[in-house]
């Protein structure tokens, strides 16, 4: 019987994959996202995001269920952009120049997602 991943663990994925989400937006949205190339100001900010993503996301997503079925989940997209938006806005570090950049660094950050979960499910 294989055992479920513990929370640290979930967690820890969910930090690197935010981290790297948001690496590979500031390098394919150069300009739009920025943060100040530190990799130390990178592992912040995908900190934070975790957290936002672990604690209010949830709540979001449930008081968001009306426009993401009257969408067929393209809302989703919004809820993303404002959980990034909201890391930059708690980070100032992170400088994101306006919500539609936000938006597609969320759904950079979701296809990262995507690709991580389907590397480790592999395995």
């Amino acid at each position: 019987m294989q055992q479920r991943p513990g929370f640290l663990y979930r967690f820890l994925l969910r930090w690197f994959v935010c981290t790297l989400g948001l690496w590979v937006a500031a390098g394919l949205l150069n300009g739009y996202v920025s943060y100040g190339n530190h990799t130390s100001a990178i592992i912040v900010a995908g900190f934070i995001l975790a957290i936002i993503n672990a604690v209010l996301k949830p709540i979001i997503v449930l008081l968001s269920i009306p426009a993401i079925l009257v969408t067929l989940g393209l809302f989703m997209l919004v809820i993303n952009g404002l959980t990034v938006y909201l890391a930059s806005k708690l980070y100032s570090t992170l400088q994101i120049s306006g919500f539609g950049a936000a938006i597609l660094t969320g759904l950079i950050i979701g296809l990262v997602n995507y690709l991580v979960t389907a590397i480790l499910e592999e395995r």
